[in-house]
């Protein structure tokens, strides 16, 4: 569902453009407001989210999904963690629909999908790695890499129940908002996937922005 925010750029606590292939990980407190902005279109973030309080507790895309009764996610959207508590809600989006079935890019999946000599390839996975060791204060580790969500990328289900990566749908300038239900521990890996068109063959960077 496409729903405009009425937030104002210039009135953000805290913006920080996050370059293709790169990381963010960031705290951000109950009530404030999360937007991922898609500077130049069709560019895919993928994020975890965590109760910043219990990292234990993380989005789950089974229980989200259960709720709801819909595998995309948009406006309206109460993003569930595995204790199902409600830890988000997409309030504003721009693109229409997210992924949260397709998991992330990963050197063994890269491998399996493409070819052999793809497992060089950069993958999200790798950023998510050196977010949680380059910031062992969040308690984090690889167990913790869990459901993750696809912003931005297009993940059509076939009649038969399959999944293809298609043309995204975004574009420059479209974005999704989430107003923290908890305080929450945001990791995002600005996706450098080449070998399909999550991206457009062409990643590129995003913003992100909080406002109190």
């Amino acid at each position: 569902m496409i729903k405009a925010s009425t937030l104002h750029p210039d009135d953000a606590s805290f913006r920080q453009t996050v370059a293709a292939g790169d990381y963010f990980l960031h705290r951000i407190e109950a009530g404030q407001t999360l937007r991922i902005l898609d500077l130049e279109g069709n560019q895919a973030a993928d994020t975890l989210f965590y109760n910043a309080d219990d990292v234990s507790e993380r989005y789950s895309a089974m229980d989200t999904i259960r709720e709801q009764g819909n595998v995309y996610l948009t406006a309206g959207s109460i993003l569930r963690t595995n204790d199902n508590n409600p830890l988000l809600e997409i309030v504003a989006d721009t693109c229409g629909r997210h992924d949260t079935l397709g998991g992330a890019c990963a050197t063994e999946s890269n491998t399996v999908r493409y070819a052999l000599e793809k497992k060089c390839m950069h993958a999200c996975r790798d950023s998510w790695m050196l977010a949680i060791n380059e910031h062992e204060e969040y308690g984090l580790d690889k167990a913790d890499i869990t459901h993750n969500i696809n912003f931005f990328m297009n993940v059509p289900i076939t009649a038969d129940g399959g999944l293809t990566f298609a043309d995204g749908i975004s574009g420059a300038g479209k974005y999704v908002e989430l107003k923290a239900l908890k305080n929450t521990l945001v990791l995002i890996s600005n996706c450098p996937q080449l070998n399909n068109p999550c991206n457009g063959y062409n990643p590129t960077p995003i913003e992100v922005l909080v406002w109190e």
